[in-house]
């Protein structure tokens, strides 16, 4: 007689993982900026990522704790973890296979293969041939938008914690329009109103006029319509140093820089559906960048071009039909470089030039003519900076915060949340 016998399934240790704290811990590693790091094994300016090095990665997680429950690995594994020599082992090695498939599974990751190298015949009609040389190649990886807008969730979740509870929305004034939500008295119909009707006060108006008969007869002048808050729009530029002074210095200020307008890009897509928000990085000149791409972005070249980077945010605000319109500018030195009229560029690293400050004072003009609002972030706190930085606060009435790559997202988010409220009063 055949036996059938059963008994408990025990999962593997990775399906116990938790993917999202995986990826949370790992946010540091998939948005490095160039910052050169003993522990990731990425060079200074390497913008691409190796398969090994998010194996080696991941196992610093593990080793970190709490990833991994208690009652989901053996001791023998547990000991294999903390040894200095764990990627020998090949429990490990299945653990972060096994990981490194989840990923890409639940679309964290996207590996891509190593370009394969067919050797070439051995011998010809010429005779033999020598042995091909190896190509070394590996294995890499990109992140996927789906780990783009986790992390930003997740940066913001993390600042909005810090800075205690709070109500915020869409952005509201103390004007009255008409629309669905009725938050004040009725006014009589105009034409490019929303037909958001006060049946009662209509009636009453018909009736008024023409007696209680029925049926009633309404004409336009009876129409009333009910007004709401005015809730108001704004167009963002966020303008990025990407400079290479944001990595030197033994502190990596970029990343976190990323890290809040990946937030700020989570916050206005979620909670503020009418506003903008692009993205400009200036260094040696300037461009726009899609926000998908952030997470990508690597710093350089070497020098600060303020002044491009205020033209190129420019230009995409005039374009945003909104109420209002600001520049965020994270820097974290002077301006060092300029474009010239005929597109060569004007390069000065000692001291503040007079000529690159009075040219990028001009264009900070400009905004303000164009009722451009700037607020800068800055990240360093040199006397002559402070004092350059306050001069462009002073010309356009924005607000210039110093902080600390800690700090930034704190100050940034707040101050997003809460000026545009006494914006257009």
């Amino acid at each position: 007689m055949k036996v059938i016998r059963y008994a408990k399934y025990v999962g593997e240790p990775a399906d116990a993982v938790d993917l999202e704290e995986l990826v949370r811990r790992l946010g540091d590693f998939f948005l490095q900026s160039g910052f050169e790091s003993q522990y990731y094994g990425v060079s200074e300016m390497d913008p691409e990522k190796s398969m090994e090095a998010l194996r080696e990665a991941i196992l610093r997680a593990l080793q970190e704790g709490d990833l991994l429950p208690e009652n989901a690995m053996s001791d023998e594994l547990r000991e294999m973890l903390q040894n200095p020599d764990a990627t020998s082992s090949q429990a490990v090695k299945d653990l972060l296979d096994k990981l490194l498939e989840r990923l890409a599974q639940e679309g964290f990751i996207n590996p891509q293969q190593p370009p394969q190298v067919t050797p070439p015949p051995q011998t010809s009609a010429a005779g033999q041939l020598g042995q091909p040389q190896d190509r070394q190649t590996e294995a890499r990886f990109e992140i996927t938008d789906k780990t783009i807008d986790f992390l930003g969730f997740k940066t913001l979740q993390d600042l909005l914690g810090s800075l205690g509870r709070s109500s915020f929305g869409r952005h509201d004034t103390r004007d009255l329009a008409t629309g669905v939500e009725s938050g004040g008295i009725s006014r009589p119909y105009e034409f490019g109103d929303m037909l958001n009707l006060d049946i009662s006060e209509t009636l009453f108006n018909a009736v008024r006029r023409e007696g209680a008969k029925v049926p009633i007869e309404m004409t336009y002048s009876d129409l009333m319509v009910h007004q709401c808050e005015y809730q108001s729009s704004c167009a963002t530029v966020v303008s990025l140093d990407c400079s290479h002074s944001m990595i030197l210095y033994g502190e990596d200020r970029f990343t976190p820089a990323k890290r809040v307008a990946m937030a700020l890009s989570h916050l206005i897509r979620t909670q503020f559906p009418g506003d903008s928000l692009s993205l400009v990085l200036f260094h040696d000149s300037a461009e726009e960048v899609p926000l998908a791409q952030l997470a990508r972005v690597q710093v350089g070249p070497y020098y600060t071009n303020t002044r491009e980077g205020l033209r190129m945010a420019q230009r995409i605000l005039l374009r945003q039909k909104k109420d209002m319109r600001q520049i965020i500018m994270i820097t974290d030195g002077k301006p060092s470089a300029l474009t010239l009229e005929d597109g060569r560029i004007y390069k000065n690293a000692f001291g503040l030039d007079p000529f690159v400050v009075g040219q990028t004072l001009e264009e900070v003009n400009k905004c303000k003519r164009a009722g451009i609002m700037i607020n800068t972030f800055m990240l360093a706190s040199d006397y002559s900076l402070v004092q350059f930085v306050q001069k462009i606060t002073q010309m356009c009435r924005g607000k210039a915060y110093f902080t600390t790559p800690y700090t930034l997202g704190q100050y940034l988010l707040m101050d997003y949340m809460q000026r545009k409220t006494r914006q257009i009063h």
